[in-house]
């Protein structure tokens, strides 16, 4: 773990200095802070991160809005800490480009699960492992393991990570049906915690990119009570 560096961004001096040293005895030695926005879109610029811990309320700038600057140039996956407990908010901040959502008050230990989670799972993409097949087809839809790259119709279509992660996995069991509680372990690496709308909210977001109609999707489709799919049919 010693070779993640990771930024923690919170206007609570106490609570920072808390997850530093949970952090840090679970095995992260390269950690920096911020206090306030500017100071974070600073050191985001300047320097890269593999993970930013980020709070929503922070004193000169919003966090929804800094995750979008900082979206403009990393694509480093970030975790929202905040006292916000909405869906609405849970939804901006996924909106926004965060990776993840926890609500105050939180068990830090719980948060150095989520990041070693995260954490393993790169590792685990990275591993060699029984060869794959490197292309997947569905009709008018392509993803390119190697490249990491998804055309439709032809046009290179943009993804974030988490998004092509949760693709590629309903991509390599085509007409399976998986639970948001599964898809979450599956492709977040941990249990959910009760978070499966994050996973709705990125199975939208994928429809907006992929769907010729997003409101009747015929690609990743919802059995309503049951879970999601991803149809080998693929979009006529």
């Amino acid at each position: 773990m010693e070779d993640h560096r990771l930024l923690l961004v919170d206007d609570e001096q106490g609570l920072i200095t808390m997850l530093k040293t949970v952090l840090e005895k679970e095995g992260f030695h390269w950690i920096d802070s911020a206090l306030t926005g500017e100071a974070a879109l600073q050191k985001a610029a300047s320097q890269e991160y593999d993970l930013i811990v980020l709070d929503v309320m922070l004193p000169d700038m919003d966090g929804f809005e800094l995750c979008r600057k900082i979206r403009t140039f990393s694509f480093a996956p970030i975790l929202f800490l905040t006292a916000k407990t909405s869906d609405l908010d849970k939804l901006t901040g996924l909106g926004a480009g965060g990776d993840d959502y926890m609500t105050k008050p939180f068990n830090p230990l719980e948060v150095a699960a989520r990041i070693k989670a995260r954490f393993r799972r790169e590792e685990v993409y990275q591993k060699p492992s029984t060869p794959k097949k490197q292309v997947l087809t569905f009709n008018k839809l392509t993803i390119d393991l190697n490249a990491a790259s998804v055309t439709l119709s032809g046009q290179n279509i943009e993804l974030t990570a988490k998004e092509f992660e949760l693709l590629l996995f309903l991509a390599e069991h085509p007409n399976q049906i998986f639970t948001a509680t599964q898809l979450y372990e599956k492709v977040w690496g941990m249990d959910s915690f009760g978070d499966d709308k994050t996973v709705t909210v990125y199975i939208m977001r994928l429809r907006k990119k992929l769907e010729i109609d997003s409101k009747h999707p015929k690609l990743l489709l919802n059995l309503r009570g049951i879970g999601y799919k991803l149809n080998a049919g693929g979009e006529k």
